[in-house]
């Protein structure tokens, strides 16, 4: 379950980003201390180590009990921050300064966290936030601020974030488990 083929599984989706290599190994290498409390104290080294060069030097928020699915591409990566909450599909792409997070409410409670579901890409500054299901293939313009479901195969833009223009198919790329071409 936790083998190589785990560990390297957005390896190939970073070509050519040695931060992001470097950031989704760590990743990969700490998710295990989610799975059980046996994993979670022999893996606490580990962890305040993941935690002090990820979050702190790095700036990359990824709690390491994300659900992340594979060929994830982190572009730049300066001030992500993802709630530990969210679930990430497969093959998606994030720029810099996006936030995925939930919202606190007047009573001292908080919301789900944002969905997102396989081949998403977010511009850079992108804010996501509350009980929020992104659909596959989809895109979301920088600086867009979702707080409303947006379907599949579309492309949304704003401040609140509204679709503009739906997709009639994936591209290529994206299937192909590579990172998508920016325009």
């Amino acid at each position: 379950m936790f083998g190589i083929s785990y560990i390297f599984q957005d390896w190939r989706a970073n070509k050519h980003n040695i931060k992001g290599r470097i950031v989704m190994v760590l990743f990969r290498l700490a998710r295990p201390a989610s799975k059980n409390k046996f994993f979670r104290l022999l893996w606490l080294p580990y962890l305040m180590f993941y935690k002090i060069l990820v979050e702190w030097f790095m700036c990359i928020e990824l709690p390491h009990w994300t659900e992340v699915g594979e060929g994830f591409y982190l572009g730049h990566g300066q001030a992500l921050v993802v709630n530990g909450c969210a679930v990430i599909g497969k093959n998606c792409f994030m720029r810099h300064s996006t936030t995925i997070g939930n919202i606190r409410y007047e009573d001292g409670s908080y919301s789900d966290s944002p969905i997102i579901g396989d081949n998403v890409e977010l511009g850079s500054n992108v804010c996501i936030i509350g009980k929020v299901r992104i659909g596959n293939n989809v895109r979301v313009g920088a600086g867009s601020v979702v707080v409303k479901d947006i379907p599949d195969n579309c492309i949304a833009v704003g401040n609140p974030a509204r679709v503009i223009r739906k997709k009639v198919e994936a591209p290529v790329q994206q299937l192909q488990n590579e990172p998508p071409i920016l325009n």
